[in-house]
């Protein structure tokens, strides 16, 4: 599987840990620990500031590594997260970030090399790691963890109904961006239901002024992505999850009424002359825009509405005020058939363990509570977690906080990116192409569907 690519802006650079820091823990914590390289048994509690983490302690001296895709300045805010916890139960991690993270972690594996951790973004690529033998199922308080998310996202650390792996972050996909300043003057309400949705973009038309969507799906060798969300989203707010979970597995093929059906509602939103493409130029249009270009005309008046996702926010310039009466802001995008309770497209990382050993587990169970989760918050802008035991309050970032309340509403039907959890040669590969050449070309869609279809492995 192949990791759907954020633009570079989307790695933050954030302020590293600064050395005092690291003497004030030192001071304020306590892990009486006479452990080994090995791993010791704790001599006594651990105090002050540290007693929190007297559930991880008793393997001071040790240590565990971690590998992942993520690269700095990301990974700094990551190795941040947990520097408290490393510092006071003696538990070095050491982390490492690779852009050919997908396939060195294979090589590693098989190789005989395994990390003890892996941060794994595609469910396809957790299956294969499971397939070699070489993935190890949590401990008991990792599993007692995922109480606190969603039960579906427990499936997608999951391979043939057996858990191995907690997930860590998640983003919101299903969002829609525009200017409340534009709406406000011109007497626009954010939209409740699809309907609503689809009488304002055609208010809007009518209006002249500015087209009421603008869209992209360029993205170099991944152009296409954009489309397979959008699509996505059709499937998933018409028919809810168990279609969408059918859709993903192949028992309901692209071919299929349903799925035709909902090309039919993208085609009517993004294929629409005289709803598209705001500022840029005709339907064709979409497929020769990058993604990161396409919500600019928001900004000029000439667009009023782009669907993408909550990393979009990294697009805008330096200047820009994001926020419910700021230059630009989001709502969620409204469910197609309002029978589907809240309809969530994301998609998200999960930690996956080669090793047993006592230091692994600990760290483990740490990286996978609601406390670890509040931590990584705290240091982090543009970095949500779908752990409901993760107080909202403290996100400080209004689109943060906007993902955060959907990702972890209980009653909402959330449901991993399809395309990441299709076979690669579907979702990364026939999918992305056939979606631009009915952007691009204008090519039918029972060609697109047949094509899509074809691809996939016997």
């Amino acid at each position: 599987m192949t990791r759907k690519p954020r633009p570079a802006p989307f790695r933050r650079r954030l302020l590293a840990v600064p050395a005092v820091l690291a003497l004030v823990l030192a001071a304020a914590c306590s892990n009486s620990s006479s452990g080994s390289k090995g791993g010791g048994q704790a001599a006594g509690p651990l105090t002050g500031d540290c007693s929190k983490y007297q559930a991880y302690a008793g393997h001071s001296g040790t240590k565990v590594t971690m590998y992942a895709s993520i690269l700095s300045p990301e990974s700094d805010s990551l190795e941040k997260s947990w520097a408290e916890f490393s510092t006071c139960t003696g538990i070095k991690i050491s982390y490492e970030g690779s852009n050919d993270f997908e396939s060195q972690l294979q090589v590693r594996v098989t190789g005989g090399n395994a990390p003890d951790f892996a941060i794994i973004p595609q469910p396809g690529l957790l299956a294969q790691m499971v397939k070699s033998g070489k993935a190890v199922k949590p401990p008991a308080q990792t599993v007692a963890n995922e109480d606190k998310w969603n039960p579906v996202w427990k499936t997608y650390g999951s391979v043939n109904g057996t858990f191995y792996a907690a997930p860590m972050s998640a983003n919101m996909k299903s969002l829609v961006w525009y200017s409340p300043k534009a709406f406000q003057q011109a007497g626009y309400q954010v939209p409740q239901t699809w309907a609503d949705l689809m009488a304002l973009s055609d208010r809007i038309a009518k209006a002249g002024s500015g087209k009421p969507w603008c869209g992209g799906i360029g993205s170099g060798t991944a152009t296409g992505w954009p489309a397979t969300d959008w699509l996505e989203e059709a499937v998933l707010g018409s028919y809810g999850g168990d279609v969408y979970d059918q859709w993903v597995g192949h028992q309901v093929k692209f071919s299929d009424p349903k799925i035709i059906a909902a090309m039919q509602t993208v085609a009517g939103w993004m294929q629409n002359p005289a709803w598209v493409n705001g500022g840029i130029g005709d339907v064709k249009s979409i497929a020769t825009t990058t993604f990161q270009d396409a919500g600019t005309p928001i900004l000029t008046g000439k667009c009023w509405m782009l669907q993408q996702a909550s990393f979009y926010q990294a697009q805008w310039p330096k200047d820009t005020k994001i926020g419910p009466d700021g230059d630009v802001f989001a709502f969620h995008l409204p469910a197609v058939n309002p029978a589907v309770t809240n309809p969530v497209e994301g998609g998200g990382e999960f930690l996956t363990a080669f090793s047993g050993r006592p230091e692994v587990q600990a760290v483990q169970n740490y990286l996978s509570s609601s406390d670890w989760a509040s931590s990584r918050v705290k240091v982090s802008t543009g970095w949500v977690s779908a752990n409901q035991g993760v107080d909202k309050s403290l996100y400080t970032d209004p689109i943060d906080k906007l993902s955060a309340e959907a990702l972890t509403d209980p009653a909402a039907t959330f449901r991993f990116d399809a395309s990441d959890l299709m076979p690669a040669a579907v979702g990364a590969a026939q999918e992305w192409k056939s979606l631009t050449a009915w952007f691009a070309q204008g090519q039918a869609i029972p060609k697109v569907a047949a094509d899509i279809d074809a691809a996939w492995p016997q």
